[in-house]
Formats: C-alpha cells, structure tokens, sequence
C-alpha cells in the first residue's frame, strides 16, 4: 500500500493485484473491460485525475486508452489501500527516438537546456504512455506534452525560454509548469502572462482550477503578496 503523501498533478498510481481485482468486478463494457484486463494483466499505471470531493476518500484515476480502444478515457475510483505505488512519467530525453527525424536534434538540446536550467523535465501525454505502454498512443500531430517542476518565477521564466526557443516544427511543445505548492500553470499561458498579455493566469489544482492575479506560489522572495484568486464560473 502507498503511504499517504500529497497526490500530484500527472502523477502515476500502480495497483495492487486486489485493487486490479477489485476494478475488474465492476460492470464495464467489453471494450473497456479488454482494455482494463490488458492494463491489469501487465501491471501498467493509471494517473492522477482532478480530485472531485468524496466521502469515502477514493483517489480518482485515469486511463487513456490507445488507439486499439478508440482512446477512450476511462474514468476509475481506488481506495487508497489499493494503490501499490506512485511513479512518474518518463523522462523527456527518453522520448527523442519518437520524435520527427527532423527534431531529433533539437529534442536532445531542449532537454539539455532544460538540465541546464536546474529542472527535471518529464514528457507526459500521448508521447509518455506511448513510451510506457508501447501501445498506438501518439496521432500524427501530436503534441509534446512536458511537465516540469520549478522552484519560483524567475525558473520558470528561464524554462518558458527554453520552450519558446524550441522550433516551430512537429511536435509542437505544450504542457505545465508545477510549482512546489502544488499549483501548476500552462507554460504558454505563463509566458504570456509574465510578457504582460494577460491581467490573470489559469491556475490548476487537483481540486479543479481558478483564475490568479497575483503570485500563486510558494512564499520564497520577500516581496510576494498573498494569491487572489478568481474561481471560474
């Protein structure tokens, strides 16, 4: 059973063989059931999803399915006790060999330039279940979507840089930054905010997301004030 840490955004959670069992008791439908027997059967995680509050304390997960399950998302309750594990996505070098011939390259210097920057970057989406899985995830056209913790603006704004920097050719770059508190904001979204084309930043929790208008991260640089935020209608 994994202790009872703080969830995180794109976090992943393996099952225990009871709560694998305990999922396959519930009455999908074959298509779901054929993807949730293939998941169980090779111990493959799920991932943390917007937290809805609940009173018996489930953790809600998520499973992207491939393109051999049309992508359909499935949508899991667990108890906490049938989690074996938490892990995380791979890292983002370990994603160059599917990206374009072409941008092969330039992978391998945003990552480096992201190292550079202090950060561990981590490719999530279809490019990081595909290199877990080794399953039809990607489309062509897919985004490469990165998730990199930062310890303040003035990192974040170095690793927003970096990503702006990245040519635009496939994949085109999305993803969050995450802050240590456990706010995570787009990084476009962020760029653009910080370049002073925006007057709010959507903020995302597990809890859901708000608009801020003001610093949403941690205290670290005396002049920060308190977070004012916006909940979104």
């Amino acid at each position: 059973m994994a202790t009872a840490l703080p969830l995180q955004r794109h976090q992943l959670a393996c099952l225990s063989d009871a709560g694998w069992q305990r999922q396959l008791a519930l009455p999908w439908d074959r298509e779901a059931r054929e993807c949730l027997d293939h998941w169980a059967a090779r111990r493959l995680p799920l991932v943390v999803t917007t937290q809805p509050p609940g009173p018996d304390g489930s953790i809600a997960l998520g499973l992207p399915a491939p393109g051999r399950w049309a992508r359909r998302r499935l949508a899991l309750r667990v108890a906490r006790e049938d989690i074996l594990y938490f892990d995380a996505f791979p890292p983002a070098l370990l994603a160059q060999p599917l990206m374009p011939t072409g941008s092969k390259a330039a992978w391998g210097r945003l990552c480096e330039a992201l190292q550079a920057c202090g950060v561990a970057a981590r490719i999530y989406g279809s490019h990081g279940w595909q290199l877990i899985t080794g399953l039809d995830h990607l489309r062509s056209g897919s985004d490469a979507d990165l998730c990199i913790g930062v310890a303040g603006p003035a990192q974040a704004d170095a690793v927003a840089a970096c990503l702006l920097a990245f040519p635009k050719a496939q994949p085109r770059l999305d993803g969050e930054l995450l802050f240590a508190n456990g706010t995570a904001v787009a990084w476009r979204e962020w760029s653009a905010w910080r370049a002073g084309r925006g007057k709010a930043v959507m903020v995302k929790r597990l809890a859901g997301a708000a608009l801020a208008q003001a610093p949403f991260w941690p205290a670290t640089e005396p002049a920060e004030e308190p977070a004012a935020e916006e909940p979104m209608p």
